[in-house]
């Protein structure tokens, strides 16, 4: 670790001069931290604050006060690096993070309050601008680099000798503008020095490295080292590109619209009127930028810019109109049931499973973000995976909370499926003049699974269809299977033509009628279904269901509303 002490707040090993004393396992920084400090005071831009923490570090009693306050943790005037005694962990080892096994107290760090007299408003160092500039104003006294900023084009101008990190997060070692490299390979071939390779103004780079933090804490979408930030140069406020429709909805206390008498047309309203909220706001030419930024050694190294837009302000809302609409299906998240485009995140978990890796995760966002902002295709082998995962519908438990997961990936599976196909002109309702194969034999297992689960419900059963057990088997071989699904039909419908005849006729009638819609080459064709085969499903289930003012059975499939007699 290199010696690089900051102004006033650091971590115990650097302020505490009685860190070595307590078995500190680090070296202990302080003589640089108090020259520093003192070189800071004893100069024309001395603050009063400073003054008082100078004087107060250099008693040497810090870790035996925050001892004794109970802030840090020894015994018998040692640090402890783990914690084995009688009763809860204290605080501050929930925070630390172990280094083969042990958590050192030297890394915690410290702020300052100071209070220059009784019943100061102002007494934190941390928010007190004065202290900041006068810090400022000496850094730059001490400072002899000057040159042409690549930035601002500024001459003569006193450069950043290095850039600040802690970009992401408080742990966050990596930069984003770098030239250290003694070996010169960063540079090597095109300039004589690193000053050569990167020339940056210390006022331009703390500027923009302070507005990156800010806007990062504030605003964007975080996964492990991964980071996406969207903003208005402007400061407007923007849509999140990572938003489902829903929350892009409700944010502004639109209504969702979750009822399965929704249409497209409405969902298009209710979107069109959120973008306006952002367009009344947000200028046609405002300049709207994008920005990604990742790292390949975790919390330390370089800080990569891994995908970077500037659009206009009208630019960016039209591609967010565009990627909600594109995608748009019903969907179902656990109690939140809503038409529109499912979130980045859930596309990545609905395809590789909720317990997806990190890295996966990553990558696989990286690869959507074009889609949303760039209006690029959506991939196909993603748009295969969450049909596969749908259709694998036994892979789910029969308890409510897989039975959800599975209608949430099913309705996530249907809106890809949707977007990638785009000129085939995919409706959110029945379609019933579609009589392309896999779109049918969709309806023909949604209509099996209606008329089993309805028998089901009579007779008080709760149980899984043979529909849903050969899903996945229907999706790979759909005639061989179909024949097995409507063989185990004959006793189910013997139950509803004792039971609920008008209800048995019209679904006698419902798989006559799809069936006679088959041409006889494509129906006898036992080759895998594509994902289409999920939208005639999805859609032909939904065209069964009640309203839900008459009530619904298990699983939302019996109707009350069909004449029985």
């Amino acid at each position: 670790m290199n010696e690089a002490a900051h102004a006033l707040a650091d971590s115990v090993q650097y302020v505490a001069k009685d860190y070595a004393a307590f078995g500190g396992l680090k070296k202990s920084y302080f003589p640089g931290y108090l020259k520093q400090l003192e070189g800071w005071c004893a100069s024309k831009n001395a603050h009063p604050k400073a003054q008082a923490v100078l004087n107060y570090v250099r008693r040497g009693t810090v870790v035996r006060d925050l001892v004794e306050q109970q802030l840090l943790v020894a015994s018998n005037d040692i640090l402890l690096t783990s914690w084995d005694g009688p009763g809860p962990e204290p605080l501050l080892f929930k925070q630390l993070t172990a280094k083969d096994g042990s958590k050192d107290q030297g890394g915690a760090l410290i702020r300052w309050v100071v209070e220059s007299a009784p019943g100061e408003p102002l007494t934190d160092t941390w928010t007190d601008s004065s202290l900041h500039q006068a810090w400022e104003r000496f850094y730059a006294s001490q400072q002899s680099q000057r040159g042409s900023c690549a930035v601002s084009g500024t001459l003569n101008t006193l450069l950043a000798s290095t850039h600040p990190k802690r970009l992401r997060n408080a742990g966050d070692g990596t930069k984003l503008l770098a030239s250290n490299d003694k070996d010169g390979f960063t540079f090597r071939g095109r300039f004589h020095n690193a000053q050569e390779a990167l020339s940056v103004g210390f006022d331009v780079t703390q500027k923009a490295h302070n507005a990156l933090r800010w806007l990062i804490s504030r605003q964007s979408y975080k996964n492990a080292e991964q980071v996406i930030v969207c903003w208005s140069v402007g400061g407007e406020d923007i849509p999140d590109p990572f938003m489902d429709s829903l929350e892009l909805t409700t944010k502004l206390n639109l209504p969702s619209g979750t009822g399965t008498a929704d249409t497209a047309q409405a969902f298009a309203l209710r979107l069109k009127r959120s973008l306006a909220g952002y367009g009344s706001k947000l200028d046609a030419g405002a300049d709207i930028v994008v920005m990604g930024l990742d790292s390949t050694n975790g919390m330390k190294g370089r800080l990569a810019v891994a995908y970077y837009r500037e659009l206009k302000g009208s630019e960016f809302l039209d591609r967010i109109e565009a990627w909600h609409t594109k995608v748009a299906w019903h969907q179902s998240f656990g109690n939140s049931h809503f038409i529109g485009a499912p979130a980045p995140r859930d596309i990545v978990e609905a395809a590789f499973g909720r317990r997806v890796d990190d890295r996966l995760l990553k990558s696989t966002v990286e690869r959507l973000l074009p889609c949303i902002v760039d209006g690029q295709a959506i991939p196909n082998d993603l748009v295969l995976a969450t049909s596969r995962r749908a259709s694998n519908r036994s892979a789910f438990k029969s308890n409510e909370r897989e039975r959800r997961e599975w209608e949430k990936c099913l309705g996530i599976a249907c809106a890809l499926v949707k977007g990638f196909h785009t000129e085939r002109n995919y409706q959110m309702a029945l379609e019933p003049d579609r009589t392309t194969r896999d779109y049918l034999y969709g309806r023909l297992l949604a209509i099996a699974e209606n008329i089993e689960s309805s028998a089901l419900f009579a007779a008080g059963e709760k149980r899984d269809t043979s529909a849903a057990r050969l899903m996945q088997r229907f999706a790979d071989r759909p005639f061989s299977t179909w024949r097995t699904i409507e063989t185990s039909l004959a006793p189910y419908k013997s139950r509803l033509r004792a039971q609920r005849g008008g209800l048995l006729f019209k679904r006698e009638q419902l798989l006559d009628d799809t069936m006679a819609m088959f041409k006889a080459d494509e129906y006898v064709d036992d080759g895998p279904l594509t994902g289409e085969f999920l939208l005639g499903y999805h859609c032909q289930r939904q065209d069964l269901r009640p309203p839900k003012q008459n009530g619904e059975g298990a699983g939302g499939e019996t109707s009350t509303s069909d004449n029985d007699e």
